[in-house]
């Protein structure tokens, strides 16, 4: 019989700083198509920016700065100047500095492209101030920074669920519960502590869009995570990181509500998940071993928490990185910027003559598919030429654990399929890090169906199995079967 269990564990250099990022009230907020409002009424609960200073055991300044950002997204022109101005004063090295994106869809779209928008002016200086206090926070983590033991446990939570669904009465797909759709429930838990075995963090890692608040709600909001963090956050008394997975086809099962409850308790369903897997975790740098048999009214085979040896210690502070790119082919049919601006003429005229009419159910329905066209203009117009699109790929290991940080949004596929192939690894699965391009990254299977996310899909169908297979390849060379 097996005699020892060993949970994956890294040591590593840690330090951590949370600050408050909620935008002003009255900013602009219009993050639905369907939404009638442009500006935010008020605050849900507060957004907040948590840095995570991540490290070799012996190097803090060789490391990663990770901050866990609620908000949706930033376009490339917004993100890639906060990132320069952020690395730079910060003293960071550009490739250090990860920003992940929680993608609340109630936190409001920060486009300075929409300035002359009502809410729109506050949309520059809230960036500025944003910078302004993510390198306020890095400072802190960095001087924070200390010797930690990251521990890893898997968790179960049925709150996302799949949303391709076929409308049978209207004959296409929509976005929406799909009770017969497979659903990823893992729950990655990540615990620091000191090395007196104090909790320094929490980190909750899970594949779910933040979508319970849609276009019905008129308050800034971090959605589902904020109530998850306090649940953990009260009984933990730690900062608690919420970390995006590969949720493209995933959102909660009771969500497009404006009810703030609801929301809630879909925090708590993921928080007490998390904290269900945090508490049976063991103590850090121990195994559980057979300790023998114990004579009884039955013969009781005793286990127990041992320290790891000196040996072992030092393989949990092993340390690589790899870096790369990998070109995936653009989609053969990619409209173009001036067919999208006709596009996008043709639906502005049909908003008016709905208007002119007294349609205001029609004109409602031409006003989001301007939307789609405006977010549309953003994608392809910041798109690198050529066939492909470099896409970055980021791993690191460090210790029994591989972290994964991306842009964009995909599929589940991404990280079903990798913990499915490397099994004896523990894999974070960060998405949605620095940039939302290229846009989402579907199944193959999910082109020519009339789903969305494959409808406004960049890449060609292929792209996420592509990367999937080169990143596991990667990722098996750390961790051979």
């Amino acid at each position: 019989m097996p005699t020892s269990q060993e949970i994956p564990q890294s040591r590593c250099s840690f330090g951590v700083a949370r600050g408050e990022v909620t935008p002003p009230v009255g900013i602009y907020h219009r993050m639905w198509g369907a939404a009638a409002h442009e500006r935010s009424t008020g605050v849900h609960r507060p957004l907040t920016a948590t840095v995570a200073v991540i490290a070799p055991p012996n190097d803090a300044n060789a490391g990663v700065v990770l901050v866990a950002l609620d908000h949706c997204l930033l376009w490339d022109v917004e993100a890639q100047k906060l990132l320069d101005v952020v690395a730079a004063r910060a003293g960071l090295a550009r490739e250090q500095l990860l920003v992940a994106f929680s993608h609340t869809h109630a936190a409001g779209l920060m486009d300075t492209g929409r300035a002359d928008r009502p809410g729109g002016e506050l949309i520059a200086p809230y960036l500025a101030d944003l910078a302004a206090l993510l390198i306020e926070l890095i400072a802190e983590a960095k001087a924070q920074t200390a010797p930690a033991t990251l521990s890893y446990a898997h968790g179960r939570c049925n709150l996302a669920a799949h949303r391709d669904t076929f409308d049978e009465a209207g004959g296409r797909f929509v976005c929406g519960f799909n009770p017969d759709g497979p659903a990823d429930d893992t729950v990655l838990v990540v615990r620091a502590t000191d090395l007196e075995g104090r909790l320094l963090a929490t980190m909750v890692n899970y594949a779910c869009h933040p979508t319970t608040l849609a276009w019905q709600n008129t308050l800034i909001s971090p959605d589902f995570p904020g109530a998850m963090r306090e649940v953990v956050e009260q009984a933990t008394s730690a900062p608690c990181l919420f970390l995006q997975g590969a949720s493209g086809e995933l959102g909660p099962r009771d969500g497009f509500v404006g009810d703030l409850a609801v929301a809630d308790r879909n925090g708590r369903q993921l928080g007490y998940a998390a904290l269900s897997a945090l508490e049976g975790m063991p103590p850090p740098l121990t195994r559980f071993e057979y300790a023998g048999p114990v004579e009884s009214g039955a013969v009781i085979g005793t286990w127990r928490h041992a320290p790891l040896d000196a040996g072992r210690i030092r393989d949990l502070e092993t340390w690589e990185v790899k870096r790369w790119t990998v070109d995936l082919p653009y989609r053969p049919d990619l409209p173009t910027a001036e067919s999208t601006q006709q596009d996008r003429a043709r639906w502005e005229r049909e908003e008016q003559d709905a208007l002119a009419r007294d349609d205001r159910a029609r004109a409602a329905e031409c006003r989001a598919f301007v939307e789609r066209m405006d977010r549309q203009l953003v994608r392809v117009g910041t798109l690198p030429p050529g066939p492909s699109y470099p896409f970055e790929v980021l791993l690191w290991r460090t210790g029994g654990a591989v972290w994964l940080a991306v842009g964009a949004e995909h599929y589940q596929h991404l990280q079903v399929e990798l913990r499915r192939r490397v099994p004896q690894a523990a894999i974070v699965v960060l998405t949605l890090v620095n940039s939302w391009q290229p846009g989402y990254l579907p199944t193959a299977s999910a082109y020519g169906r009339g789903i969305y996310q494959a409808e406004i899909a960049i890449l060609a169908a292929g792209s996420l199995e592509s990367l999937t297979n080169e990143i596991s390849a990667r990722i098996a060379e750390w961790f051979p079967a």
